[in-house]
């Protein structure tokens, strides 16, 4: 059953492994001990991680440790080993998913649910909102901003519940919405997102480390934007639902709070220029597109001719792996004479009309495994399709990683390839042929990794 050519089996230990060094720069520990410095017992905080010279620095008396997201526990140790232990106000909040809790000292690691959220990031949120609203002017707020941060401390509204949130989420997600749609709309439900936390924090100093798992880095979409000002209203949340034709299915509650939010009976989320972000900064520590390129420089110490496919792949699954198969059919069909890497970052998506399980890396996967065999992609490839943080949808996997004979494995296992695709089943597809990728939570999200290993069949593989 398992994968037996030479070749394939070293394909597919090179496109994991490309995957990992893809991983391995979106590490948050080290992303963190890069820019923050204590010199003299004070802090200092570089503003941009290829210039020493530009740096924020500041006599503060305290500093308050705020931190959220699936790498929150990663940032929070490497923050709390740098700043000096008279500074530290109280023990630090990290809030993460359940699968990273880790225990840090001199912090209060709080474990919640992703992607949807529960009672857990409710108090979680409000305890962090509760020292956040404490910070006094002199004072520093760290926030270590990371992936999963919107789901992990949900606060929503007063006129709103959790669990209309929950399913005003679930909606969106189930309907193909994009993460800027959902995130729109999340900010306008909540009291955290949109520059809710800078609110809450002024007078206070703020300064954000974000490690970010949305593609071109909009520090408004990382997590919802909660330090960052928000250009998003709520006619564009209400628009969001009627786009997709959802409207009528929203919560009655969810949709009077839009609904007030639109007659400027609300007030709307801190936009640009507000002077509650008059002492705000912040530092992308970590992104999609370095680690994007950390998957380059390993294809090519592995022998590989590295080519960028696309450093924003968007759009509905099965459309980019066909589009994707038919690229590498056409450079096939040209006459390949060097092993061939072509590489990809981004966040695509999945709209679910099945019953199965999988995630949009698993649907991925199994989608070009289909078209390469319906165009007739010849010679040896692997193609991995992987999540940076290890989980893929509400799966146990990360992604695919399928070959040129995964296909006839799956059949071998009695599994309709095609079928499976159709009920939204890749995790049981894979499953059956072997094809998950299974790294275990990462600690890190940077967005999706892809990675198309090809070597023609006259041609000998390179290790």
């Amino acid at each position: 059953m398992s994968p037996a050519n030479p070749t394939t089996l070293s394909s597919r230990k090179d496109a994991l492994s490309i995957f990992q060094a893809g991983i391995a720069a979106a590490d948050p520990y080290q992303a963190v001990k890069k820019c923050l410095f204590a010199d003299d017992g004070q802090l200092e905080i570089l503003l941009n991680l290829d210039s020493k010279a530009q740096k924020r620095t500041g006599k503060w008396s305290k500093v308050h440790l705020i931190a959220f997201g699936k790498a929150a526990c990663a940032m929070a140790k490497a923050s709390q080993e740098i700043i000096p232990a008279h500074l530290l106000a109280d023990f630090g909040i990290a809030v993460t998913n359940y699968e990273n809790v880790t225990t840090v000292e001199h912090v209060e690691v709080i474990g919640a649910s992703h992607p949807l959220p529960d009672e857990a990031g409710l108090n979680a949120a409000l305890k962090c909102a509760d020292r956040i609203s404490h910070a006094q002017e002199g004072e520093l707020v760290l926030v270590l901003v990371s992936g999963g941060g919107s789901a992990l401390i949900p606060c929503p509204v007063d006129s709103i519940t959790l669990q209309e949130k929950i399913a005003t989420t679930d909606l969106l997600l189930a309907c193909g919405a994009t993460i800027n749609q959902i995130n729109c709309v999340r900010k306008h439900l909540s009291q955290l997102k949109g520059g809710g936390l800078a609110k809450l924090a002024a007078p206070a100093d703020l300064h954000a480390l974000v490690l970010s798992d949305v593609l071109g880095d909009d520090l408004s979409a990382i997590a919802s934007g909660p330090t960052v000002p928000d250009n998003t209203t709520y006619a564009d949340a209400i628009n969001v639902f009627n786009s997709k034709g959802i409207w009528d299915r929203v919560s009655a509650n969810v949709r009077h709070h839009l609904e007030q939010g639109e007659l400027g009976k609300i007030p709307e989320t801190p936009k640009p220029g507000d002077n509650v972000f008059k002492n705000t900064s912040h530092t992308l520590i970590g992104s999609n597109a370095i680690s994007v390129n950390a998957t380059l420089k390993a294809a090519q110490d592995l022998g590989y001719e590295a080519q960028l496919y696309n450093s924003h792949l968007t759009g509905e699954v099965r459309n980019e792996a066909e589009k994707w198969a038919l690229y590498a059919k056409h450079l096939i069909d040209k006459g390949i004479d060097k092993s061939l890497a072509l590489l990809a970052g981004g966040e695509t998506t999945v709209t679910l009309k099945g019953n199965g399980r999988g995630g949009r890396n698993q649907e991925m996967a199994l989608a070009f495994a289909i078209a390469a065999q319906r165009h007739r992609l010849n010679g040896d490839w692997a193609f991995l399709s992987g999540g940076t943080d290890g989980r893929d949808g509400p799966t146990d996997a990360a992604g695919g990683l399928v070959d040129q004979d995964s296909i006839e494995r799956m059949l071998l296992a009695r599994i309709d390839p095609a079928a499976a695709l159709d009920d939204n089943d890749s995790y049981t597809a894979l499953r059956n042929s072997q094809d998950l990728l299974d790294t275990g939570a990462t600690g890190t999200n940077v967005a999706d990794l892809q990675i198309l290993l090809i070597h023609p069949n006259s041609y000998k593989h390179h290790s």
